[in-house]
């Protein structure tokens, strides 16, 4: 029996569940099993408390429930279904940039990941605007600033990518080599289009504000270290090894620090300052913008930050600098290169690293090792997955060029 007042409560129910429906078929999930389970409960178990309507396993396996998911409540936020298709993305370019791996060739990696991205991220129900391409900067084949991707239906966004982050790793078989993206709301990421460096600084959680990164080294050092409750001489930065951060490298073992230098890829050095547990606590020095973006994404995640400001290089950048068009001693934080928590981050080893491991090929197939993150909830995601020999064949024989094939790998 159900009494007058718990009719209000009821018919609010229903008509989330409604809501809930139509969002999923707004975005073409394909989730067709959901839909028809919720169908068939509001139809045949009306008796039935709403409690009881939510699938058994959300109960026990998700922190968040049907009830309390923003994808049911608001048709304009990013479906928490749409990480795992961000994974396929990441997983085929690295498959495609890993048949490359250590022959040399950094323009052969970068072209067969690029163009495994776009194939795969055109069959994302999205319509996404690239914001972050990675070509330019590099002279690369890319994924262009401004170029549409995504399959046409489903939420508008903002995306960042990088299809291998460390090329140069990848093509030398050295380690840390990654293919990552980001995706955030339309509108929510810092367009960097003017300048492809910034002087950046992040952390994780703990120390997230302790950060500044017009302090000094040692400053900022002593902070993170108060702040994470750890020796000075325990804190290890991660710098890139460039000539430009030789005096970097020596006031950071000045203020008694551990410097951890890495070739290339400093999205996976940043993540890595932020992941729990981790050796290392910072990541300092002058890198990409759009490695900034991304990875203000990650800590939109993780609960980090980020902190930069644009740094000219070219003499075109300086005097676009000097027009006064760009301010560039303003410091840029998190929430002025990723302005919303409604993001994911997700990346797929290349090679083998830190942060996640590479690509393995072997005779009847390879496996692949992703990480994925969703910032509404928080949720981080590390997910190993293996490819069958016949399906990768064709991402050989379309990405490869005459290389040999997986099955004789």
């Amino acid at each position: 029996m159900i009494f007058s007042h718990q009719k209000p409560v009821l018919y609010r129910y229903y008509f989330n569940n409604i809501l809930y429906i139509l969002n999923q078929f707004s975005f073409f999930s394909g989730q067709s099993e959901t839909i028809a389970v919720h169908i068939v409960f509001a139809r045949f178990a009306p008796w039935r408390s709403p409690q009881s309507l939510i699938p058994r396993t959300s109960l026990h396996t998700k922190k968040e429930s049907l009830m309390t998911s923003p994808s049911m409540f608001d048709a304009n936020s990013l479906d928490r279904n749409l990480g795992m298709e961000l994974v396929r993305v990441t997983e085929s370019a690295a498959l495609a940039g890993g048949l490359w791996a250590g022959r040399g060739d950094k323009i052969g990696v970068d072209g067969a990941a690029v163009r495994a991205m776009r194939d795969t991220l055109n069959t994302v129900n999205l319509r996404g605007t690239v914001i972050i391409g990675e070509g330019e900067k590099d002279e690369a084949p890319m994924l262009a600033n401004g170029e549409k991707v995504g399959n046409g239906w489903g939420p508008e966004v903002d995306v960042a990518v990088d299809p291998v982050d460390g090329t140069r790793l990848c093509a030398e078989g050295r380690p840390n080599a990654i293919s990552v993206m980001a995706i955030a709301a339309a509108g929510s990421m810092y367009d960097p289009s003017a300048f492809y460096y910034m002087k950046k600084i992040s952390t994780g959680p703990e120390a997230a504000d302790a950060i500044d990164v017009d302090a000094s080294v040692e400053e900022n050092i002593k902070n993170v270290a108060k702040a994470k409750n750890k020796s000075v001489r325990d804190i290890t930065v991660v710098v890139l090894d460039r000539p430009r951060h030789d005096d970097l490298q020596a006031a950071i073992r000045e203020a008694g620090a551990k410097v951890r230098l890495i070739a290339d890829g400093d999205v996976a050095g940043a993540v890595a300052a932020a992941k729990h547990g981790n050796s290392v606590d910072l990541m300092m020095g002058i890198g990409g913008t759009p490695e900034g973006i991304i990875t203000a994404a990650a800590m939109r995640c993780m609960g980090g930050a980020i902190q930069g400001r644009l740094w000219p290089k070219t003499d075109e950048e300086i005097a676009r600098a000097e027009s006064g068009q760009y301010d560039t001693d303003k410091v840029l934080h998190t929430n002025d290169l990723c302005s919303t928590d409604d993001c994911f981050f997700c990346t797929t080893g290349v090679t083998n690293g830190d942060m996640v491991g590479g690509v393995s090929f072997r005779s009847h197939g390879a496996y692949t090792r992703s990480l994925v993150m969703r910032g509404t909830s928080g949720t981080i995601r590390f997910i190993e997955g293996f490819h069958r020999l016949e399906k990768l064949q064709a991402l050989s024989n379309e990405y490869a060029r005459g290389l040999p094939q997986i099955g004789s790998l």
